[in-house]
């Protein structure tokens, strides 16, 4: 992935279709590789990526025609969920995830919803950290 840095060339963003699932299972799960040492009981994160492309609210970042992050949002009772938000580790500290929850909050208010939540495991600290000072 190495190539032409995120500064002079946008990733594409667009809604994700099926035909992206297994490139956005590969990079939510490359996101999430480092906690693998640290949480023994982790659940798998990118299983139901087939499902989510076809059921739900996703979208993929492409660089050069590769996933390189994704955001999956899920309609639950009365508001929507972040179910999951990835940024390859190769495009770690470009600005994706903050993009990320920004087309996050913009969707949940096109569809209605006035709030969102997310779950992160306990062992990821980092992540709740992260939450926060995205807002």
């Amino acid at each position: 992935m190495d190539g032409i840095p995120l500064a002079t060339q946008n990733p594409v963003i667009r809604p994700a279709q099926p035909r992206d699932a297994i490139a956005l299972a590969s990079c939510i799960d490359a996101a999430h590789a480092h906690y693998a040492d640290r949480i023994s009981d982790m659940p798998s994160v990118s299983e139901e990526c087939a499902e989510n492309t076809t059921n739900h609210k996703v979208w993929v970042a492409l660089q050069r025609n590769e996933v390189i992050a994704g955001l999956v949002l899920v309609p639950g009772d009365g508001f929507m969920k972040l179910a999951n938000l990835a940024v390859h580790p190769n495009y770690d500290g470009k600005g994706l995830g903050r993009k990320r929850i920004t087309l996050s909050e913009r969707e949940v208010r096109q569809q209605g919803f006035g709030e969102m939540r997310l779950n992160t495991h306990v062992d990821m600290p980092e992540n709740a950290g992260l939450y926060q000072h995205l807002g």
